[in-house]
């Protein structure tokens, strides 16, 4: 890969850790619990219990995407960056850009 294509990806990684620790924030503060004080009925607390199960996969959804995000960004300078994990063959740059936190190309991320 050249250097202009190398910064390009190292920006794009950098905003998108960005966007995932911003997401962890807003996650975190989601699933905080409820307090018992405040009054709100047996249906609305059931939905409010129901939405933080789902808030709390989308933190570690989000937790997973930043590890990787970051483990990426350390290895864009290796000579194998970029390269499939499984089949060993060139992932495209699209894909890189639009996920940069994939390890592999599309045939084997499926």
């Amino acid at each position: 890969m050249d250097e202009k294509t190398i910064n390009e990806i190292k920006e794009k990684i950098i905003i998108e850790i960005d966007k995932a620790e911003k997401s962890i924030i807003e996650y975190k503060e989601i699933t905080k619990p409820i307090a018992p004080e405040n009054a709100i009925g047996r249906i609305s607390r059931m939905d409010a219990i129901n939405n933080k199960s789902v808030t709390e996969a989308a933190l570690r959804t989000a937790e997973e995407k930043l590890s990787k995000l970051n483990y990426m960004l350390t290895q864009i300078d290796d000579d194998n960056f970029g390269i499939c994990a499984k089949c060993k063959k060139p992932i495209p740059i699209g894909r890189i850009l639009l996920m940069p936190q994939s390890r592999h190309c599309v045939n084997c991320a499926q």
